[in-house]
């Protein structure tokens, strides 16, 4: 079986860096040290942004010393009888402190940078949190989360979904899942086309991102812009050979409960997401040569516990700004003090990305954007079944507005011909956008 890809082969027939695989536990080393590349900088670029985030920081540091005197005001409280002194915060409350303290003026610092024009080449680290807005669950929020809701399943435990020896000898529990995790059912939201402004203006040096719904190609991300780090639902192959198999017909056997079967050795078939063990595609080793160039890295919407997509995050030079957009504080950002440089705006996701572009000036163009992408998306019908036809048929919704909410993000969605998606015409307007 030529076409078969053992462990052997993979160890001789591809460089050792070519290869790297996915793994549920997360690193909890310190960052490592900057490339080799950040030295050969440009001295004067280095510098001017140094001085840059040094005049922010001294901002910083008078917000600091104010917000000291709060803590100082706390100590000096007479402490109540049989109470716990308070005169000596405990660690978690000092750093939850210590950590928002730092973030203050984040979003702003970046923004100016920004608008100064130091930022030209932002590279985009997403997960699921993006998505969560557009109706879909992230993995590990408890109680609402994926993870927290797969009892039915009957799984061991529940990264085992996705764990590709488990599929190998039951492959079941993901085709179940999959049904619901099929793109198709959501359209992007204002996220997704803040990350697609970035593009437009030029600035976007790449996006990688953990996800799988595929919202961030259907709402006109370029594909040469996009990692999609952990694979996605627009191909298919063998699990244990890796001949292609159609995407669409394994959908459809997946739609109706059926397995989809490898031609070639007669294995089971799976769409092309990454599981647990499998190595990550060739597309995400762009970030050799993408992380040592960027000059802004914006982190937004993940908890970076899967590895090796986790560490990528502290693979930039020691003087790039690195912005924070999330829920929690996750890997570096949960260090106390910060790394100089390191900015974090937490709650919200989308409310934050939100007031993001409107300091940088940008939101009513965002919105247009959205207007104009929702109303040139077209839906194609391509049912899984003749009752899925029947019912899609009978609950065609009127209102053009709703005909997005059932466009579809696979191969078969098609884009109005004037649509601008791909890199050169959508940035044509870059150095002009950029002075609005």
């Amino acid at each position: 079986m030529n076409k078969s890809r053992t462990s052997w082969d993979k160890k001789t027939l591809q460089p050792p860096v070519s290869r790297s695989t996915r793994s549920s536990q997360a690193g909890h080393s310190q960052p490592t040290e900057p490339s080799p590349c950040g030295k050969q900088r440009k001295k004067k670029n280095g510098s001017a942004l140094a001085q840059n985030l040094s005049q922010m920081n001294v901002n910083r540091q008078k917000t600091l010393s104010l917000s000291e005197g709060e803590v100082s005001k706390c100590s000096s409280d007479p402490v109540q009888e049989g109470q716990p002194s308070r005169s000596t915060p405990d660690q978690a409350s000092l750093s939850a402190f210590a950590a928002k303290s730092s973030a203050l003026g984040g979003l702003a610092s970046v923004a100016h940078l920004v608008k100064l024009g130091r930022c030209k080449n932002v590279v985009v680290v997403a997960g699921a949190g993006i998505s969560t807005a557009s109706g879909i669950p992230d993995f590990r929020t408890p109680g609402t989360g994926l993870y927290a809701n797969l009892e039915k399943y009957n799984i061991p435990y529940p990264e085992a979904i996705f764990n590709i020896d488990y599929f190998s000898n039951d492959p079941q529990p993901f085709f179940s899942l999959a049904k619901a995790l099929y793109p198709g059912r959501h359209r992007p939201n204002y996220i997704h086309y803040f990350i697609r402004m970035l593009h437009h203006k030029g600035l976007l040096l790449r996006m990688y991102t953990q996800n799988i719904d595929g919202l961030e190609k259907l709402c006109g991300i370029p594909d040469d812009k996009l990692v999609e780090a952990h694979g996605s639902f627009a191909t298919a192959s063998c699990h244990l050979c890796y001949t292609s198999y159609p995407a669409e017909e394994a959908k459809y056997a997946i739609m109706n409960d059926n397995v989809p079967i490898c031609t070639f050795c007669a294995a089971t078939v799976k769409p092309d997401v990454v599981f647990f063990g499998e190595d990550l595609p060739q597309k995400y080793f762009l970030h050799t040569k993408d992380f040592p160039k960027a000059d802004l890295l914006i982190i937004m919407g993940t908890s970076l516990q899967i590895e090796p997509f986790a560490s990528l995050v502290n693979t930039v030079r020691s003087t790039v700004p690195r912005l924070l957009l999330n829920r929690h504080a996750v890997g570096p950002f949960e260090k106390v003090p910060l790394r100089r440089g390191d900015y974090m705006e937490l709650g919200n996701l989308e409310d934050t990305v939100r007031r993001f572009a409107e300091m940088l000036g940008w939101n009513s163009e965002i919105e247009e954007l959205m207007r104009s992408q929702e109303t040139l998306s077209t839906p194609v019908l391509s049912p899984t079944s003749q009752s899925e036809q029947m019912s899609y048929c009978t609950s065609m919704p009127s209102d053009p507005e709703a005909m997005g909410d059932i466009s579809r993000s696979r191969p078969g969605i098609h884009i109005a011909a004037n649509e601008e998606t791909d890199s050169e015409t959508d940035s044509i307007s870059a150095s002009s956008s950029l002075s609005t």
